[in-house]
């Protein structure tokens, strides 16, 4: 391998609002990974959850300079670890390891971020210490369980809340454990899951009638202690932070079978984390919670391969541990574990370089999690 450096809603009105969730998402009978693509028109939203503090904040985003308003109070969730929106911005899920453990679930008003805990929130979970979570765009949700190596299913009904998919916790299998960051492919035919444990990363496949996971093949081997994982809008590349490799592994994926390659692996910062992708494929950034910067890559939609963009890396705050984008993937966003805050960077659209645009508290301490609609 080549390393290179580098406001609560009636009953009706919100079975209207989930049911245009559900008429957004990918059919069953969509066979390729070709996303959907993005507009500006998508929800200007994002939400944070803040571990320490036990909570979770929502910012409105400004249009103009991409800078995060506090949307109002945080809502309490217990020990929040990790939090994915859908793409419409309406639903919001939040793994909770507080007592007892299980999934927050929310509806949101995409206007204003304003939540509203969804009916029989919190979910139990069917695993322990539940700990990084995503939406898939077929009505199904999945977390990763780091102490019991599994991972739950849980499809998602008219109301928002989730039930559980028929075999549901699925086991990673022998000498797979510490199960970690969890993706789907566009589509959400395929699913893969970061391994900590084993250094590897898995892949099922997703019964798009049942949201049940069947294993594909056997797990493939990566850095040391593999954390984040994002898939590109193409569907044909996942990377991978590994965190004590400081490098992101690159695996090229079967489009027809979901099957994982090696390919090659980029040199990170210190310790990365949080990973996350432009909705056009163009760009990638990793949250390095040691060096306490962003890595900015270009990509290569035809090998997957990365370049440091101009400018690699750029400071953030105090221990960034995750990273997203707005929808338009115009601007990008990192929390910061240590300081406590969000920087803002606006995305050259021509290099992928980063302009620090703005700081904004994160409405809690400790932020583990950070996500827009529909972004990795």
């Amino acid at each position: 391998m080549k390393i290179t450096t580098g406001a609560r809603q009636s009953v009706p009105g919100l079975v209207l609002v989930v049911l245009f969730f559900f008429a957004g998402c990918g059919g069953s009978d969509n066979q390729n990974n070709t996303a959907p693509p993005q507009s500006s028109a998508a929800p200007a939203v994002a939400f944070v959850a803040n571990q320490a503090s036990n909570n979770i904040s929502g910012f409105t985003v400004n249009g103009s300079t991409g800078e995060l308003v506090p949307a109002g109070p945080a809502v309490a969730v217990a020990a929040p670890f990790g939090i994915a929106v859908s793409a419409d911005g309406t639903l919001v899920y939040v793994t909770s390891q507080g007592a007892p453990a299980g999934i927050a679930a929310f509806t949101a008003n995409p206007a204003t971020a304003a939540l509203t805990p969804v009916t029989g929130s919190p979910f139990a979970s069917d695993g322990l210490a539940p700990f990084r979570v995503t939406v898939s765009p077929n009505r199904f949700v999945y977390v990763t369980n780091q102490n019991s190596n599994d991972v739950s299913a849980f499809s998602i009904n008219v109301q928002g809340g989730l039930t559980r998919v028929a075999g549901s916790p699925f086991s990673l299998g022998p000498g797979v454990f510490t199960p970690a960051g969890i993706t789907l492919s566009p589509n959400g035919a395929f699913l893969y899951v970061t391994d900590q444990g084993s250094n590897q990363v898995s892949a099922f496949s997703v019964n798009q009638t049942t949201g049940a996971l069947t294993q594909i093949g056997s797990p493939v081997l990566v850095g040391t202690t593999p954390m984040g994982i994002v898939v590109s809008p193409n569907g044909a590349f996942a990377y991978v932070t590994n965190q004590i490799s400081n490098f992101v592994s690159v695996l090229s994926i079967d489009q027809g079978t979901g099957a994982l390659t090696q390919s090659s692996v980029s040199a990170a910062g210190l310790r990365p984390t949080g990973i996350t992708i432009t909705p056009n494929g163009s760009f990638l950034y990793v949250a390095n919670e040691q060096s306490n910067d962003v890595s900015a890559f270009t990509v290569n939609s035809s090998t997957g391969a990365l370049t440091p963009a101009p400018g690699n890396p750029f400071p953030a705050g105090t221990t960034p541990t995750a990273v997203t984008v707005s929808p338009d993937g115009r601007f990008l966003y990192a929390a910061d574990q240590a300081s406590n805050d969000v920087v803002t960077f606006a995305i050259d659209g021509a290099s992928g370089a980063l302009s620090r645009i703005a700081l904004v508290n994160s409405g809690g301490v400790t932020p583990r999690a950070i996500a827009t609609p529909g972004r990795p």
